[in-house]
């Protein structure tokens, strides 16, 4: 197959380009790296199988020759991301969505859609179905990613019934992995930065909300099985091992050998205070489910920023997020 895959520099994106290629089908991807980085693919530099288009997916975009695939992963994903550039998110979930599904429609292409576990809000059922509608707050500072990625489903079952369109939808939960951004507001990645540097662990309000955390090989397997052979309908792909957020303190503090200690901030508004995947559709429909334990893929994760750090990519520096 030859696939588009915007947001291809980003952390999932690049993953998943790696996981098409290879199984031996060729990959357009595309990013404008507002928070992608070339460094996620310069490994592909000179494979003829891939090829790279600078731009961003929210202007009108022409690939040329055949698709087999769209796979829209361009946005901004992280609390700092999100929260720093609210108007590209929302015109990501929304412009680019219309166009990514206008080239799937014009190249007679199936189109999946990277949805996300923010389209549940602060869930009041728990763990969370894909029949769960959520509990968001549409004007909160929350609300540019949620909202965004709840239209952008709203659009894609549109081209999917009205134009019959082949479609996918899949609601990511927390991932982690390899190249994460050091300094991106994710909970993982701040935890893992401030231990190895040996500064305090910021962790919000008491601790005691909950997240499930899947590492990016079990995801990606997830992602690609669904793209594969999975239905119409959203799909939750993650881990539903559940940890308190000063747990997963803890872990990442015992794992890192740090010497650090763990402060507690004032909790941000609308933060979830749980958020747990129900994967029974994955696992019927797809065969699917992690396989990678959290203190495994933790400490995989540590080994790859540790490089980062000795090789002066990562600065010391005192975080102010710490946000999941």
């Amino acid at each position: 197959m030859r696939v588009l895959i915007t947001g291809a520099a980003g952390f999932l994106g690049s993953h998943l380009t790696d996981r098409f290629l290879g199984d031996g089908h060729q990959v357009v991807g595309l990013d404008n790296f507002i928070t992608g980085h070339p460094e996620n693919i310069a490994h592909l530099t000179g494979n003829e199988h891939f090829e790279f288009l600078r731009h961003n997916i929210s202007n009108y975009t022409y690939v040329a020759g055949p698709l087999d695939g769209v796979l829209h992963f361009a946005s901004p994903a992280s609390p700092i991301d999100y929260l720093e550039q609210p108007i590209p998110t929302l015109k990501v979930g929304a412009l680019g969505t219309h166009n990514a599904l206008g080239i799937a429609k014009a190249k007679g292409a199936r189109f999946f859609l990277a949805s996300t576990s923010e389209v549940y809000g602060d869930p009041l059922v728990h763990p969370q179905p894909e029949s769960y509608w959520g509990n968001v707050n549409p004007v909160g500072p929350r609300g540019v990613y949620d909202e965004a990625k709840r239209f952008a489903e709203a659009m894609t079952m549109a081209y999917h019934r009205f134009h019959g369109l082949d479609t996918r939808i899949v609601r990511i939960f927390n991932t982690y992995g390899p190249r994460m951004r050091p300094h991106d507001g994710r909970v993982v990645t701040n935890f893992i930065v401030q231990a190895l540097n040996g500064e305090p662990l910021t962790v919000y309000g008491d601790g005691s909300q909950t997240r499930s955390f899947c590492y990016v090989e079990d995801e990606v397997e997830g992602i690609y099985r669904l793209f594969m052979k999975g239905t119409a309908e959203p799909t939750n792909i993650g881990n539903p091992d559940e940890y308190t957020v000063r747990q997963l303190a803890e872990i990442v503090i015992e794992l890192t050998g740090s010497s650090s200690t763990i402060e507690s901030r004032p909790l941000p508004q609308d933060d979830p205070k749980v958020r747990r995947p129900d994967i029974t559709r994955a696992r019927t429909t797809l065969g699917w489910e992690p396989k990678v334990p959290v203190r495994e893929g933790l400490a995989r994760t540590i080994a790859y920023f540790r490089t980062l750090l000795e090789s002066g990519r990562i600065e010391s520096r005192v975080l102010t997020a710490g946000k999941a």
